[in-house]
């Protein structure tokens, strides 16, 4: 079986696996990475979204293969050292409620602000539509967003 290897928050990894396995699967099963859940399995929930090379994907339907050589983020590597600011916002916003599609909801966040650090509530809105929430915290996701917003651009950085 292949080997392939790509950039896992930061770190080199490599694993054996077919290469149409889905990434999601590497990630979970083989890395020990949980933030990206399973969802659908289809990719049209969000709930596995995760930035491949600094952009939002979903990797349960981006096969292993395509990765190899690339740098893939998950939520678990999102802040570094401490919380991003969008994680913080979360917090601050109380988001979550059962929580499971919240890295999800995050790391769609934070794409959205890398590209738009002032959004509108449509621009919101387009950028989390594809990400689902059954507990429906949108509303506080949407406060979340633009809290992050604020403090990035106090801050004077992009996410």
């Amino acid at each position: 079986m292949p080997a392939y290897q790509f950039i896992l928050n930061g770190q080199t990894v490599s694993v054996e696996a077919s290469a149409d396995l889905p990434l999601l699967w590497a990630l979970r099963d083989q890395l020990g990475v949980t933030g990206p859940k399973y969802g659908c399995g289809v990719g049209v929930c969000g709930a596995c979204t995760s930035h491949l090379e600094g952009e939002a994907f979903r990797p349960c339907i981006q096969p292993i293969g395509g990765v190899a050589g690339t740098r893939v983020t998950t939520i678990e590597g999102l802040g570094g050292e401490g919380l991003h600011p969008v994680q913080q916002a979360w917090i601050d916003e109380d988001v979550a409620q059962c929580g499971f599609c919240q890295p999800g909801q995050i790391m769609a966040a934070v794409a959205l602000l890398r590209k738009n650090l002032d959004p509108s509530d449509a621009d919101i809105d387009a950028a989390m539509s594809d990400n689902v929430c059954r507990c429906g915290t949108y509303v506080r996701i949407r406060a979340a967003i633009k809290r992050a917003a604020h403090a990035l651009r106090e801050a004077g950085r992009a996410p």
